[in-house]
């Protein structure tokens, strides 16, 4: 077999641009890690890039940050054909084609061997997921030194793993939805607190912690980035993961008068590197033992990748989409 099918996207749109091909299957090179493709979770990056929002991307390409599978071939590498893997990052499907298809093609660098029982569906709504909260957490926003946390943007598959990891981390956690129908699914994910979002909450998270929140996650983005500030207390950290509310930008921003004065502002837009094989490996087996509770969305078939992104753009996930292929 030389070719495999593939979602290519040749320009910039809603997700009728995606068009599912029979494309070449990329050999092996040496190096690199040629993988079956058995399911991968859909990402925000991969949204941004289809309508047109990724400006470094060049079009025809094949999208997908991340995915789960078997290593098919490895020359070069400590890695040997039928390791299950997981790879994530490092350009992919951004700089070289990623993992809607069949097969894919990623460096060594940026896969992560896995002894796990989890299936595929499973296993695919973690890698991504779990780096991006991990660097959040521990780089961005250090939790080791903080008592309390608020995130926002809640329901999204990141602020649900966020809350997931936190809370196992001894943390009292505030979280946002932009509906109360929503807040029954983050109390029962473990919220402390759950307060509506209508992008001014800083009164509503001072009635729950009168000093402040030592924490926040940003996922929203510049939508909501300077209201968060204002609910964090003096000492306390900011970290912008997150842009769920389309905006990349702060048209204005006055430093010396819109930060608080000790409250530090920092981002988190890390990569593979961030996490070693053995912490992902750690949180695998967690998830796998049921200590590691994490929320998953809805599954779709690899041939209703459309109707996934269509969730997407939707906002009706509550949870990380995940698509899986035949076999899978």
């Amino acid at each position: 077999m030389t070719t495999m099918r593939a979602w290519v996207i040749e320009e910039a749109g809603g997700p009728e641009k995606l068009l599912l091909r029979d494309v070449p299957i990329p050999p092996p090179r040496e190096g690199e890690v040629s993988i079956r493709v058995r399911a991968f979770g859909l990402n925000r990056s991969e949204w941004f890039t289809r309508r047109g929002d990724s400006p470094s991307v060049r079009f025809p390409r094949v999208l997908g940050i991340e995915c789960v599978g078997e290593v098919i071939a490895a020359p070069g590498t400590d890695l040997a054909p039928g390791q299950k893997v997981a790879a994530m990052m490092g350009g992919m499907g951004r700089e070289y084609d990623g993992s809607y298809a069949e097969q894919t093609r990623v460096p060594r660098d940026h896969v992560f061997p896995l002894e796990t029982t989890l299936d595929w569906e499973a296993l695919a709504a973690l890698p991504e997921m779990l780096q991006t909260t991990h660097g959040s957490l521990h780089t961005g926003l250090e939790i080791e030194r903080a008592k309390t946390l608020l995130i926002r943007g809640g329901t999204s598959s990141i602020g649900l793993t966020a809350l997931a990891l936190a809370k196992r981390a001894g943390l009292t956690v505030a979280t946002t939805t932009r509906s109360e129908k929503k807040g029954a699914l983050l109390r029962e994910a473990g919220a402390d607190h759950v307060i509506v979002d209508g992008e001014r909450i800083a009164a509503d998270v001072r009635a729950c912690f009168p000093g402040g929140v030592d924490r926040v996650l940003e996922l929203i983005g510049t939508k909501t980035l300077l209201d968060s500030l204002a609910c964090a207390a003096p000492g306390g950290v900011v970290c912008m993961t997150g842009i769920l509310g389309g905006e990349w930008e702060l048209s204005g921003f006055r430093p010396m008068e819109q930060i608080p004065t000790g409250v530090k502002l920092t981002a988190y837009s890390g990569g593979s590197s961030d996490i070693s094989a053995a912490e992902l490996s750690n949180y695998v087996e967690l998830v796998e033992s049921g200590r590691l509770r994490v929320t998953r969305g809805p599954t779709f078939d690899f041939d209703e990748l459309r109707e996934a992104h269509r969730a997407m753009d939707d906002d009706r996930a509550n949870g990380k989409i995940v698509v899986t292929l035949a076999g899978g």
